[in-house]
């Protein structure tokens, strides 16, 4: 999707390197883009890409060996629907599900947190998009404590260390879940407050997009600085070796379908997928049925 050249320099941009402590503020610019794209390039080096993973996703599926969890991460108006839209909008539908997940219900805050997100997994084959995930769990449950009493929790595990501890359990459940083929993306839509302003105020003008909008939306951006920091704090404790965070700048809904296309590509490509190869009795068969199919009268 992005030329051989200049791949691994555009890659390494997005990622949030593994064991390294980041500032999202001052590390990770929401309008970049780099100089030798453009809006023209990137629609269609992305269309080309989809082409490409159109091809890597049926091999997925016919290997059945693989399965792919894409996660969603945003503020408010970054362009996560569009992005998901736009990306995969080339796939077999078959073969990719997306979930939103909503306020839990009583039946899941009877469980663990990480139940109900454990049962959306995608298949073998298959490509799962969570729209916000359970990362959910470290951002609006950090910034909003209150929903974190309606989990139930046993009162000696509702300490400071509660965050700490959930690191290391998303860290591990995502471990086991590449340990077991499920190839783990997770990325950022990085939106500056200006850029959703912007977009919420369009929102609100068009009538056709009022329906996106919320007077909640406006409420939780008096809370941007705590989300900041509680995004900050994930990418420094769960960007992994084997499930590092992609940060996507968000302010060019062009650039940012480019760069999360450019990811998933990248991704695919890498597993090094092929169809099933047959056996020699298979193969027989086949032959059989062909003969048996020219020999048809018309």
């Amino acid at each position: 999707m992005v030329s051989k050249i200049d791949r691994h320099a555009f890659l390494q941009s997005l990622i949030v390197p593994p064991g390294k402590e980041i500032s999202l503020h001052k590390d990770y610019d929401p309008g970049f883009k780099p100089d030798y794209i453009t809006k023209e390039d990137a629609t269609l080096l992305l269309q080309q890409g989809i082409e490409k993973m159109a091809e890597f996703q049926d091999k997925l599926y016919a290997q059945d060996t693989y399965a792919l969890l894409i996660n969603l991460q945003a503020m408010d108006a970054a362009g996560k629907d569009g992005t998901i839209r736009h990306v995969m909008s080339g796939l077999n539908p078959q073969g990719c599900q997306v979930f939103s997940f909503k306020v839990p219900s009583a039946e899941e805050l009877d469980h663990d947190y990480l139940w109900r997100y454990y049962k959306a997994l995608p298949e073998r084959g298959r490509i799962g998009i969570f729209n916000r995930s359970y990362y959910e769990e470290l951002l609006v449950v950090r910034v909003h404590q209150n929903l974190l009493e309606r989990q139930k929790l046993p009162p000696e595990d509702r300490t400071k260390k509660v965050w700490q501890r959930r690191f290391e359990e998303i860290n591990n459940f995502e471990k086991y879940l590449v340990n077991n083929g499920v190839i783990v993306l997770k990325f950022f839509l990085n939106v500056s407050k200006g850029e959703q302003k912007k977009r919420f105020l369009e929102r609100i003008d068009r009538p056709e997009k009022n329906w996106k909008f919320s007077e909640n939306d406006v409420k939780e951006r008096a809370f941007w600085g705590d989300y900041m920091k509680a995004y900050e704090e994930v990418f420094n404790h769960t960007s992994t070796e084997w499930a590092p965070w992609y940060i996507i700048p968000a302010d060019r809904k062009w650039f940012t379908r480019l760069a999360v296309g450019a990811v998933i590509y990248h991704t695919l490509e890498s597993l090094g997928l092929k169809y099933p190869t047959v056996t020699e009795e298979h193969h027989q068969a086949l032959l059989k049925a062909k003969e048996i199919l020219e020999n048809e009268p018309d």
